[in-house]
């Protein structure tokens, strides 16, 4: 409940001020009963006020998360399944105060159409996992509700397969690391090896380079908690290059350097082993050559032109 007092204006030119909403909206809310002055509703946009205390019920609107058909590179599309290359810099799903831009918009623009009930953050047709919003690479969705299901069991089972890239500043542990995560006790928007209701986590690292103090890294995670790698790698006193959360900034990449690289998963109707690569993208190949890094050869960058 909003309360105000204004005097020699019209009604619903001082709702409109007062809440900053437009004359029509106030309107609206006028003509509805969401208004009171003094001790009575009054459904006249046109009354003039006399200095009573107005009080106002605004219309609580939850906003929508609208079909959007966003320029994602799609790697494979069958009449079930879409694996996308993820850029950096955009959401899976919709979060507080993001609607749009998300991978869920485009699902939205071209398989389920619009979704208007619940909240908005909860909008997640076909996500069946998901990548950091400053990570790229591979991610796969369903593209009905048929088949969702089938690719979350999937993921449930362990019947998955990723593989992500990562330069890091220093040189992990080979091998697989156990640790559990769960939530920083201090800092709520991390995650922490050891952590609040940690859970079972492990990943599987191997340097593929080194150039000085820096590596490229494969990292297999065989579990699915959030920030896996990138709290793992921490944990291993190598965090990952530009990743602000849990190491430092660096002025070779404007992100995390983290690519899901690989995946395979069994066709959620078929049983056939789909099996996805995403290139390491320009930014990414660009940071490692800064650092006097070398390519291996089985490593394939999106329309990399730099020197071997």
């Amino acid at each position: 409940m909003v309360r105000f007092r204004r005097e020699g204006v019209r009604l619903d030119q001082a709702v409109a001020e007062a809440l900053s909403v437009s004359r029509a909206k106030a309107q609206a809310w006028i003509q509805a009963g969401r208004v009171r002055v003094g001790d009575r509703v009054v459904l006249k946009p046109a009354y003039r006020l006399k200095g009573e205390e107005v009080a106002v019920e605004p219309v609580e609107e939850v906003p929508m998360v609208l079909p959007e058909d966003l320029p994602i590179p799609i790697l494979y599309e069958d009449e079930d399944v879409l694996a996308l290359n993820k850029p950096p810099g955009l959401l899976t799903h919709p979060a507080p105060g993001v609607y749009s831009g998300t991978v869920v918009n485009l699902l939205l623009a071209r398989y389920y159409g619009p979704v208007e009930k619940g909240p908005p953050e909860l909008v997640r047709p076909g996500i069946v996992h998901r990548l950091d919003k400053d990570t790229s690479g591979v991610l796969v969705v369903a593209k009905h509700g048929g088949v969702l299901e089938g690719l979350a069991r999937a993921f449930r089972d362990r019947l998955v397969m990723k593989r992500y890239l990562a330069i890091t500043e220093g040189h992990p542990r080979e091998g697989v690391l156990i640790a559990p995560i769960g939530r920083h006790p201090r800092e709520r928007h991390k995650m922490h090896v050891g952590g609040l209701a940690a859970r079972y986590a492990e990943t599987e690292f191997q340097v593929l380079a080194t150039a000085g103090p820096y590596a490229l890294v494969e990292a297999r995670p065989h579990t699915g908690r959030t920030h896996q790698i990138r709290v793992h790698l921490k944990y291993l006193g190598a965090p990952i290059l530009g990743d602000e959360l849990y190491g430092r900034r660096s002025p070779h990449i404007g992100r995390q350097a983290l690519h899901a690289y690989e995946l395979r998963i069994p066709h959620p109707r078929t049983g056939r082993i789909l099996e996805f690569l995403a290139p390491v993208p320009q930014d990414m190949a660009a940071a490692w050559e800064a650092l006097g890094g070398r390519w291996p050869e089985e490593v394939v960058r999106e329309g990399y032109t730099g020197a071997q």
